[in-house]
């Protein structure tokens, strides 16, 4: 299945149906009277997240939607059906975007189940029969069925793991992901393997977490290099950061640096969550230059270092300790952005 984390869509909600002009003929009634009864309700569009769903793929395929139209009012009283609500089910974490300048957030579908009415269907216009009074003994007066809500709006996949993947290409994150997960990685002896963000469960000491690998980061990648910083936005919402550094590197501590400049220029806040920097590949690298690398970035970083060799498994349990840790002792963000009703 390919992977797609944006698409925009056009959606309309459906019109109300028309008020119907009607008089009352029966046998034997002498007296008549309007009995035209009211249009019904359109349908609205609703989004709901579920589960199962990883990306926004059907959306490439199918960009319009449109609710039913609600059914005209009729004689003898009697009210138009309602038209049928239009749900449209995607991945949990989407957010929902208005078409402007700015992507307006308008909701932002986190959790399995959640549901939002994004546009509301016109209402039913109003039949001859709610036009009587007793001055107006035969109206023909009635009312056009209210008009549905019509907007286009972006869909935008956040994928939701509590731990995200940094570095430069051939860092070794791919290699890491299927050594601590079940996940099966492309793995290559070339840069940007990893064309897609990857997801995997980690399983230690009785704990779970979900860790997400994003594709490498290139300097200039804020503008555009390399394969940019597009898919950025799926770590938003991680609790830590873990950022490998490739020890074997032509120079390491200016790898980590140019990613964490991509951060900065990115921003949304990624440049200020946790971070746990860890030296990848050191079965590639003598001990002395080890050392002298730890301590270099652990300046520029100001935070401890970590090594490990994904390949071979060494260090690795002590990351996945850190990890453990760190997630459950971060907190996820409580308030979430409240969606504005259109």
């Amino acid at each position: 299945m390919q992977f797609l984390d944006q698409a925009k869509i056009h959606l309309k909600s459906g019109w109300g149906g028309d008020g119907a002009v009607s008089f009352r003929r029966e046998k034997f009634v002498e007296y008549g009277g309007p009995d035209g009864g009211d249009g019904g309700k359109g349908g609205d569009i609703i989004f709901e997240a579920v589960e199962g769903l990883n990306t926004l793929i059907d959306f490439r395929y199918q960009q319009h939607f449109r609710a039913q139209r609600g059914t005209h009012g009729m004689g003898r009283d009697r009210t138009g059906a309602g038209g049928e609500d239009l749900l449209i089910k995607v991945p949990v974490g989407t957010e929902i975007r208005a078409d402007d300048e700015e992507r307006t957030l308008l909701a932002d579908l986190t959790t399995a189940g959640e549901r939002v009415v994004l546009l509301k269907g016109g209402d039913g216009g109003k039949g001859n029969a709610s036009y009587k009074s007793s001055t107006n003994r035969a109206p023909r007066q009635f009312q056009k069925g209210w008009p549905g809500q019509e907007m286009s709006v972006w869909l935008r996949l956040k994928l939701l793991a509590d731990a995200g993947l940094l570095g430069m290409p051939n860092a070794g994150k791919s290699t890491f992901l299927n050594a601590v997960t079940n996940a099966n990685a492309k793995v290559g002896a070339y840069a940007f393997t990893t064309l897609k963000p990857q997801l995997g469960v980690v399983a230690h000491k009785s704990r779970e977490f979900v860790l997400a690998d994003i594709p490498g980061l290139i300097e200039g990648a804020a503008d555009g290099a390399g394969i940019g910083d597009r898919f950025l936005g799926h770590i938003e919402r991680c609790r830590i950061l873990l950022h490998l550094v490739d020890a074997s590197g032509e120079d390491p501590v200016e790898a980590y640096a140019i990613v964490r400049a991509e951060l900065e220029a990115y921003g949304a806040g990624l440049e200020d969550k946790d971070e746990i920097v860890a030296l990848n590949k050191i079965d590639a690298v003598d001990a002395k230059t080890l050392t002298k690398l730890q301590k270099k970035l652990e300046k520029i970083s100001g935070a401890p270092v970590l090594r490990l060799s994904a390949a071979t498994g060494d260090g690795v349990e002590a990351v996945l300790d850190r990890l453990i840790e760190a997630v459950g002792r971060i907190k996820p963000e409580a308030d979430k952005p409240a969606w504005t009703p259109v």
